[in-house]
């Protein structure tokens, strides 16, 4: 095994013999220097795993021989060592990463920390990640067979999706397979889960939070005269998704709490946004609203009249507010509203649709670029905080927290990458989602769908006589037998949404404060 090469500078080398003798009888080799000049030729001249710099030395001090040293190696570790505990010194080292900071008369087992510390982390890390996912594997196996409620379902997918983000950290694909495993394990459960217990919550008290209640229960008490709120709703966001941005809004604001709410069926705009925005079941919206209602197979935009639906609720809510609608769906509606921005600080309360995690998802579809970049639940999440960090939104958010506004991210529903073709076969004028089909004559595999014969069970319109709806599970999605290995290939590997997954049901609503 290649020995550690470690440069130790420092103008009292001599007074640490000890320490380097430990060092080597650990099987590291040291190379030592008595200046900042001459740490510097040395690191151009060989490679070195880590250095160890003295702060203050005659000639270039610890903080230039840093600079030097950074730009000749930009990745290579250095920790500073000082006498000095000064705060500004602190600051200018690690302003200029450095990888530890520690302060004289240094012990060797601090020096041996700070090497474990930066250079055999990522294998300590993945060996206690390991050790503690195969213990936790086992917990959520056992879980499986038991979880029954819609809480304790929420907490299980949030313990699969934080091994899913631990885990994709760690160099080891095999457990990676293990957790795609026990979440599809895990969604073919949650499928059967909704199967019997979906129409019940309709017409229950005992429910979650769901789309149409996700107003009146989430973000009506937290309406304020004394403080304006900001809502944001991002198209499309999954859980692991928003867990990966939540970073950068923790930049500006303190979460208060986390809720996670339940899509409706079909987990799909025209039906979940719209209901977010009317606090009503897509049949209730026909009856009640049939200006702004469209079905499936009518023309036109399916969600032009959200801010009309959010104005009707606010009127039956009887809130007396002040409230805007966005909705932004390019660049340049995003640009104008960050700009402009400060015209919203009169405002109880500001709505935000961004659609762009949306255009993302079919992107994949329909660009070759696209699925390229996205080619598994990894990317997806990388490209999405590529987006988010770039965005407009992050601006906005950031001039909500000068404005003083609360601010709550949400969604309408998530998404699943697909891989399963499931058969369909249904009359010219079928719906055309991937995950969900309404219409006459529809013929399907029995044990891929939930089937809803009477739309009106589960509050939604009927687009004709006879024309149950269908949701498929898991990871399918609709193939139509008709040049079927040509359907197949196109979607194979895109993210869809419609159906009944954990991915497309719990999403996340989080109530923030600004710091």
């Amino acid at each position: 095994m290649r020995k550690i090469d470690i440069l130790w500078v420092d103008d009292e080398i001599d007074l640490l013999k000890p320490h380097i003798l430990f060092l080597e009888k650990k099987n590291y080799k040291v190379t030592t220097c008595t200046n900042g000049t001459d740490a510097v030729d040395l690191v151009d001249d060989m490679n070195f795993d880590i250095v160890f710099l003295d702060e203050n030395m005659p000639g270039i001090s610890g903080l230039d021989a840093l600079n030097l040293i950074k730009q000749k190696r930009a990745n290579l570790p250095v920790v500073m060592i000082t006498k000095s505990e000064e705060e500004y010194i602190m600051e200018e080292a690690i302003g200029s990463k450095i990888a530890d900071y520690l302060i004289k008369p240094v012990n060797p087992n601090q020096i041996l920390l700070s090497l474990k510390k930066n250079l055999d982390h990522s294998r300590l890390v993945t060996e206690k990640t390991t050790l503690n996912y195969q213990q936790e594997f086992r917990k959520i196996s056992m879980d499986l067979s038991m979880v029954n409620s819609y809480q304790e379902w929420i907490n299980l997918y949030k313990r699969l999706i934080h091994w899913e983000l631990e885990l994709e950290n760690i160099d080891d694909s095999n457990l990676l397979e293990i957790l795609e495993s026990q979440k599809s394990e895990a969604n073919t459960h949650f499928f059967k889960f909704i199967k019997k217990n979906y129409e019940d919550w309709l017409t229950s008290d005992d429910k979650p939070t769901m789309s149409h209640t996700l107003f009146k229960d989430l973000i009506v008490p937290n309406l304020s005269k004394e403080q304006g709120l900001l809502v944001v709703v991002i198209d499309n966001l999954r859980y692991d998704q928003f867990r990966v941005l939540e970073p950068y809004i923790n930049n500006f604001y303190r979460k208060e709490t986390e809720h996670s709410y339940f899509s409706i069926l079909p987990t799909a705009t025209q039906y979940a946004r719209n209901a977010i925005f009317s606090g009503l079941m897509p049949s209730e919206m026909e009856k009640r609203h049939p200006k702004y209602w469209k079905n499936d197979t009518d023309e036109g935009g399916k969600n032009l009249f959200e801010n009309e639906f959010l104005t009707e609720q606010i009127k039956r809510l009887n809130l007396n507010i002040k409230h805007e609608y966005f909705k932004i769906t390019s660049l340049k509606n995003g640009k104008d509203l960050e700009e402009n921005y400060n015209a919203t600080k009169n405002n109880d309360l500001t709505v935000v649709v961004y659609n762009f995690v949306d255009m993302l998802s079919h992107a994949k579809t329909e660009m070759e670029v696209i699925k390229e970049l996205v080619g598994d639940d990894k990317a997806y999440r990388s490209l999405t905080v590529s987006w988010f960090k770039n965005s407009p939104l992050l601006s906005i958010i950031q001039k909500a927290k000068e404005l003083g506004q609360k601010l709550i991210i949400t969604t309408d529903h998530g998404t699943i990458n697909c891989n399963t073709p499931t058969k369909v076969i249904g009359d010219k004028n079928i719906s055309s989602n991937l995950r969900y089909k309404t219409g006459r004559s529809l013929s399907y595999e029995n044990k891929d769908v939930y089937e809803v014969k009477n739309p009106r069970d589960i509050f939604l319109p009927s687009v004709s006589i006879n024309s149950p709806f269908i949701f498929t599970k898991e990871d399918l999605f609709f193939a139509y037998p008709n040049n079927f290995n040509h359907f197949v290939k196109y979607y194979r590997n895109t993210y869809q949404h419609g159906g009944i997954s954990l991915e497309e049901i719990i999403i996340p609503c989080a109530i923030y404060n600004s710091k």
